[in-house]
């Protein structure tokens, strides 16, 4: 049965879900990253993507992703035409690769950014990786080069951290230096395995 074992993995844009994630891989837990799956679907729906938002979002047969984020981030409308064009395709494949790992037995993490956003995933353990909306903001602003409006508004597209803070059942503080988060990810760690 799917998602007997999972522990979701989830936090806010910019907030080292990717790192911590990583990190775990390393300590031994086995990862399903669902962007990773989101971007596989995103390339399969390439016509589709074409016949509702047009061509522009397309650059050789490859979605433009960049230009589609712009688009999505500033158009409501736009994000839940994707939305519902593309969680459901994501979900069953997540579904098909949970039960891969089931099969292995033991905890092991699926790595969904919009976790409660999507309220798509019967998961009870979650892990959420902390930093302030400042520090998000900040680091969107650099990796992205975002203007501070449109980090603001890729902020305020998904529920808010100090919010996703409080529903966490593991917390990773990621808002010091990466030693400090590898000693934070090494406490989860201890944790999950220890309440196998």
């Amino acid at each position: 049965m799917a998602f007997e074992h999972a522990i979701a993995l989830t936090g806010g844009i910019a907030s080292g879900k990717s790192t911590a994630s990583n990190l775990l891989k390393l300590y031994g837990l086995r990862v399903i990253d669902a962007d990773a799956v989101a971007r596989q679907m995103l390339q399969k729906e390439a016509d589709s993507i074409k016949k509702i938002f047009g061509k522009e979002y397309l650059k050789d047969g490859v979605v433009d992703r960049k230009a589609l984020a712009a688009l999505i981030f500033g158009d409501k409308e736009a994000r839940k035409r994707l939305e519902e064009l593309l969680h459901p395709k994501i979900r069953d494949e997540i579904v098909r690769l949970s039960e891969e790992q089931e099969r292995l037995g033991g905890p092991y993490i699926i790595d969904i950014p919009l976790f409660f956003e999507t309220g798509a995933y019967p998961i009870d353990r979650v892990i959420v990786v902390y930093a302030p909306r400042e520090t998000q903001k900040k680091r969107l602003m650099e990796r992205e080069g975002l203007s501070e409006e449109e980090a603001e508004a890729r902020l305020d597209a998904q529920i808010d951290i100090e919010e996703k803070k409080e529903r966490a059942t593991y917390l990773i503080d990621n808002s010091r230096k990466l030693k400090d988060l590898q000693r934070e990810c090494e406490r989860v760690f201890d944790e999950i395995t220890k309440n196998r």
